[in-house]
């Protein structure tokens, strides 16, 4: 008699069902974990989305706030100073403010104090690359005194273009500080300072004046932003006391140059 190839060929369709079989249970599960696991991306998405969005509008709103308080702040601060003279008020808003760019209209007798304002919030992302984050809101503050009232205070936001030139003037007068920190007092003349501060010939420095009064000397400089889109008069201030060129320089702006 021959092989009983019926009976093998039973078994044979037996193990294909059965491997047919387990193949498309793997798959069931597969499809199932990849559904699970794009439903779990699609919600962490949309939490942490929602997340964020919260927190970057209450980062806004804190900086909205910061804003406000630092204008009333001012305001009150000017109107204790007892502070008449121009460059006098331009101090007290500068010491309050670091704002980098303060004008005056005489005009309106109104000083406005432009500079950007910023916060961090945690951002949260499934991918790695999540972390703090930093918003910054660009503001004109206006201070007004008219005769007979308190002095007053005006929050205005811009567009970020328009504080972009006073960061790159604050990131200069850092720099014309150190320069000026490190020079000897023999080189505090007006060519010297020059120099110091255009070692390149790039303008984004023009000395004024340059004065020596007892154990201090008084730089007046233009500070101008990348293409003098924008400039601010800045007065540095320097101890001469020493001649060891390590005396840190101050640095305030004023309504003029002289």
């Amino acid at each position: 008699m021959g092989p009983d190839r019926t009976g093998g060929a039973v078994v044979t369709g037996r193990a294909n069902r059965l491997v047919t079989t387990g193949c498309l249970t793997a798959l069931i599960a597969l499809i199932t974990i990849l559904g699970v696991l794009v439903s779990w991306l699609w919600y962490r998405h949309w939490h942490d989305g929602k997340a964020n969005t919260e927190r970057r509008d209450r980062a806004f709103a804190s900086i909205r706030e910061q804003a406000r308080a630092a204008a009333d702040e001012t305001a009150r601060a000017l109107g204790t100073s007892g502070a008449t003279d121009t460059d006098a008020l331009i101090g007290v808003i500068w010491r309050h403010t670091e704002a980098p760019v303060i004008t005056y209209e005489a005009s309106r007798r109104e000083f406005t104090a432009t500079a950007a304002t910023s916060a961090r919030y945690d951002h949260d992302v499934v991918v790695p690359g999540g972390g703090p984050v930093e918003v910054t809101r660009c503001f004109a503050v206006t201070y007004a005194h008219h005769p007979g009232r308190a002095w007053t205070s005006r929050v205005s936001e811009r567009d970020d273009d328009v504080c972009r030139p006073g960061a790159e003037i604050g990131g200069l007068v850092r720099l014309a500080q150190t320069r000026i920190s490190s020079m000897y007092a023999q080189d505090l003349t007006r060519a010297g300072v020059q120099k110091a501060l255009n070692p390149t010939g790039r303008r984004s420095f023009e000395v004024k004046s340059v004065a020596r009064e007892g154990d201090s000397t008084t730089v007046s400089v233009v500070v101008s932003s990348p293409g003098a889109a924008v400039d601010q008069c800045y007065r540095f201030t320097r101890p001469a006391l020493d001649d060891d060129g390590q005396d840190s320089a101050t640095a305030v702006p004023t309504s003029s140059c002289s």
